[in-house]
């Protein structure tokens, strides 16, 4: 009922406008650069009042629009919202007008004595005729609110169709998008193989190249101990492939399902992981395996560079306009993660990939929160 009414107090401004522009260029349609001027100043006030009625729509009336259309849109918006307006207070009098008269009416029959709007026949009103009166005023009363709903949608849909993308622009940008989403994906491989591949040359490769000459000296100088070496720095080895080859691709996501791969990701980290499990069914698997490259990559860089005493999971099911993962790690850890890292950024590209939103907050002193929205529709 505010949205509505500041939405009709609105729309005097409206109409105010567009005739104050009726009026300024009836004297320059004759000279072009007079009515160009003043076209430029009616467009600048029509975008400040549609944006007003954007944001009011947005606070009230639980519609969303984006704030990029232009001067001539806001015109139109205008010319065609003022009766929108003009309605909606309308309904809002009548409304009023039905609660004034059901007050009066029961101050009549409490009192005996005939109030406003309350005929006067030398008394108050009888138990009889308010019993006869509250039927079709509990209807009225129904089809006001229903009115009163109507024009909000009404109000909603109409900045939706004007303010709002046509199917042309959502199509231009929808193939904006996948082309940037396409891009950041062969990103988001390229920079994973390049991990990889340093991963091995740095660890793996450089185990196996100290075993080779433990083994070569053990062997020329037949020394139990350094036997012993060789077969600890193997098991090192494998331990540091298994670890490359979980950052490739977890088997326990295939078999096990994405809780028990998470369980591994906590039991391998060197800081406490707390996991919060919310999920009652099985997300697809496109949708399983980001939500766990999600958490690893968090909890290893929180592990690794946030100095964090305890790291909390959450991965739980909303519904916004279908199905969504919602997947979020905290940390207490010192913050100032940089969202531009190449760890976060292609999450955020293989998370966009899933037209899933991604989103880092970590201020200087923490706490750090990594958060996912995936859809699994």
């Amino acid at each position: 009922m505010a949205g509505l009414a500041l939405g009709g107090a609105g729309a005097f401004a409206e109409l105010g406008l567009l005739l104050a522009a009726g009026l300024a260029l009836l004297p320059v349609l004759a000279w072009p650069d007079g009515r160009a001027g003043v076209l430029r100043r009616v467009r600048a006030a029509a975008r400040r009042l549609a944006e007003w009625q954007r944001r009011r729509i947005a606070a009230y009336l639980g519609g969303e629009n984006a704030p990029d259309y232009d001067g001539g849109r806001a015109i139109r918006y205008l010319l065609v919202r003022w009766p929108v307006g003009l309605l909606g207070l309308a309904v809002l009098g009548l409304l009023a007008l039905g609660a004034a008269s059901a007050l009066s009416m029961l101050l009549a029959w409490t009192t005996g004595f005939p109030w406003a709007f309350i005929e006067d026949t030398g008394g108050g009103v009888s138990t009889g005729t308010m019993l006869w009166a509250l039927a079709p005023g509990v209807v009225l009363l129904y089809l006001n609110l229903t009115g009163v709903a109507g024009v909000a949608g009404l109000d909603r849909e109409l900045a939706r169709r004007v303010l709002g993308p046509s199917p042309r622009e959502l199509l231009e940008r929808r193939i904006t998008e996948l082309a940037a989403t396409r891009a950041g994906v062969v990103a988001a491989v390229d920079s994973e193989r390049r991990r990889i591949e340093r991963d091995l040359h740095d660890g793996v490769q450089q185990r196996l190249v100290a075993l080779g000459m433990l083994l070569g000296r053990a062997r020329r100088q037949g020394d139990s101990e350094l036997l012993e070496q060789a077969h600890e720095e193997s098991r090192e080895v494998l331990r540091d492939l298994r670890e490359v080859a979980w950052r490739i691709y977890p088997t326990a996501l295939d078999s096990l399902g994405l809780q028990d791969a998470l369980a591994a990701v906590a039991e391998r980290s060197a800081v406490p992981v707390r996991i919060g499990y919310g999920l009652v069914d099985r997300p697809p698997g496109r949708v399983e395996t980001a939500a766990y490259f999600v958490v690893c990559e968090a909890v290893t860089n929180a592990a690794k560079h946030a100095g964090a005493e305890r790291i909390d999971v959450s991965v739980r099911s909303e519904e916004r306009k279908g199905p969504v993962i919602v997947v979020r790690v905290s940390d207490d850890g010192v913050g100032g993660a940089d969202p531009a890292g190449g760890g976060l950024s292609g999450l955020a590209r293989r998370v966009a990939a899933l037209d899933g939103r991604f989103s880092v907050h970590s201020p200087a002193g923490g706490p750090t929160v990594v958060s996912a929205e995936l859809p699994c529709g």
